[in-house]
C-alpha cells in the first residue's frame, strides 16, 4: 500500500457485502497497516488533548480494537459495550433498532462510576443506533460523555445528526458517500 497521510486511503471498499447493493467500508486493511493504524489512533486522540477523560468505551466489535489502543495511549481503563449475553456478571441493557429488527447491547453495571468522563469509540457511524444505545447505558450509570469518536461516517444514514441532536460532540476522521 502506498504511504498516505489520509486515513481514508487505507480503507478498502467491498462491493455487495453483506448484501447486494451495499458498499462495505472495511477498516481491517487500516488496522493491518502499522502506519495507518497508528495514524488513525493519533487522529482520534488529537481533538481531546488536554480534556479530562476517565474511561474509554468501545462499541462491539471493532470499537474494542480502537478503544483498547486509545485507552492504552491515554493510560486509561477500557470498558466494552457488548451484544446481549456476552458479558459475565451483572449488566444493564439497552434495546435499539436495526434495519431489519432489533438488537440489545449491555454494559457491566459497575463499569462506569457517576461523574466519570467517557470517550465513546467505534470504527463506523451509520444510523447511530448502536452508539445511541451505548450512550444511554453510560448515562444511566452516571457517566458523562466527552465525545463520540469514529473513523468513518456514512452521512446519508444520518447517524451524526442523531448523535448531535442528543447533544453529543461527534468526531470523525473521514466520510464515504453511498451505502
Amino acid at each position: 500500500m502506498k504511504r498516505s497521510t489520509d486515513v481514508k486511503d487505507y480503507i478498502r471498499t467491498i462491493v455487495d457485502f453483506p448484501h447486494e447493493g451495499i458498499l462495505f467500508r472495511d477498516v481491517t486493511t487500516l488496522f493491518a497497516d502499522p502506519r495507518g493504524f497508528r495514524m488513525a489512533i493519533d487522529q482520534m486522540l488529537h481533538p481531546f488533548a488536554g480534556e479530562r477523560i476517565d474511561k474509554v468505551v468501545g462499541l462491539e466489535a471493532r470499537g474494542f480494537i480502537l478503544g483498547g489502543a486509545i485507552a492504552h495511549q491515554l493510560s486509561l481503563g477500557f470498558v466494552p459495550i457488548r451484544k446481549k449475553g456476552k458479558l459475565p456478571g451483572t449488566t444493564i441493557s439497552e434495546e435499539y433498532k436495526l434495519e431489519y429488527g432489533e438488537a440489545i447491547v449491555e454494559i457491566h453495571d459497575d463499569a462506569i462510576q457517576p461523574g466519570e468522563k467517557v470517550l465513546v469509540v467505534d470504527d463506523l457511524l451509520a444510523t447511530g443506533g448502536t452508539a445511541e444505545a451505548g450512550i444511554k447505558l453510560i448515562e444511566r450509570l452516571g457517566g458523562e460523555i466527552v465525545a463520540c469518536s469514529f473513523i468513518v461516517d456514512l452521512p446519508e444514514l444520518g447517524g451524526r445528526a442523531k448523535l448531535e441532536k442528543m447533544g453529543m460532540n461527534v468526531s470523525l476522521l473521514c466520510e464515504f458517500e453511498g451505502l
